[in-house]
């Protein structure tokens, strides 16, 4: 199944490239609104960064169960015996993959190019690197809780968002931390904890939703 899906994002490719334009563009009108001032820039450039990844990887959300939803073929998984909860995962981790992973390569050139320091970037990245999982695994709760209801949609962000805001703030301070000197360890250990704690809860919470759609 998550071979299935790595086939179809590579052939359908636009999503990927559509969240990583979203994230890289989002980012660069940062310095035309607040200014060029690198002090200001340097300063700011942990929680762009993180809000620009947020929001570009809420993008491919919407069609993550969506056409598999319409054209049958999660009824097709649902009655030939996949676990609920393993569909769910696959499509978490497949979105990780396509989405994640990609912009967490982008995320360091456009942290370098916000004017922040080098040695603040390792930090940063490690945030990401457990904040992207858990907005996978949020997100793919979200869509599945939201599949089949009018105006999906719009229901998701306001759904998905108020997951998130803890692993913004920890991501963004630990990121901080580095650049005042300090050590961003504790903060790193609480998205780990949150990542730990999602990882069985999500799925299972995506399940019920699968079957809630499929019904």
């Amino acid at each position: 199944m998550l071979r299935r899906d790595l086939r179809l994002s590579l052939r359908h490719g636009s999503d990927t490239l559509a969240a990583l334009l979203f994230f890289v563009l989002t980012a660069s009108l940062f310095p035309l609104a607040i200014g060029p001032a690198p002090e200001t820039l340097a300063r700011l450039a942990p929680g762009i960064v993180w809000v620009c990844a947020l929001l570009a990887a809420l993008l491919p959300l919407d069609r993550l169960f969506g056409a598999d939803f319409e054209d049958g073929t999660l009824d097709q998984l649902l009655l030939s015996g996949q676990p609920p909860a393993m569909v769910a995962a696959m499509k978490a981790l497949g979105h990780w993959l396509t989405t994640g992973v990609p912009l967490l390569l982008a995320a360091g050139p456009v942290a370098l190019m916000l004017g922040m320091q080098a040695e603040v970037v390792p930090a940063l990245l490690a945030g990401l690197l457990l904040g992207t999982a858990l907005l996978s695994l949020f997100g793919m709760t979200g869509a599945s809780l939201v599949l089949g209801a009018r105006r999906g949609g719009v229901l998701l962000p306001l759904l998905v968002l108020p997951l998130v805001a803890p692993v913004l703030i920890f991501g963004v301070a630990a990121a901080d931390a580095v650049a005042s000197g300090q050590s961003p360890r504790a903060h790193l250990l609480l998205l780990a904890a949150l990542l730990a704690a999602a990882l069985p809860l999500c799925p299972l919470a995506g399940g019920a939703g699968l079957r809630s759609a499929a019904e």
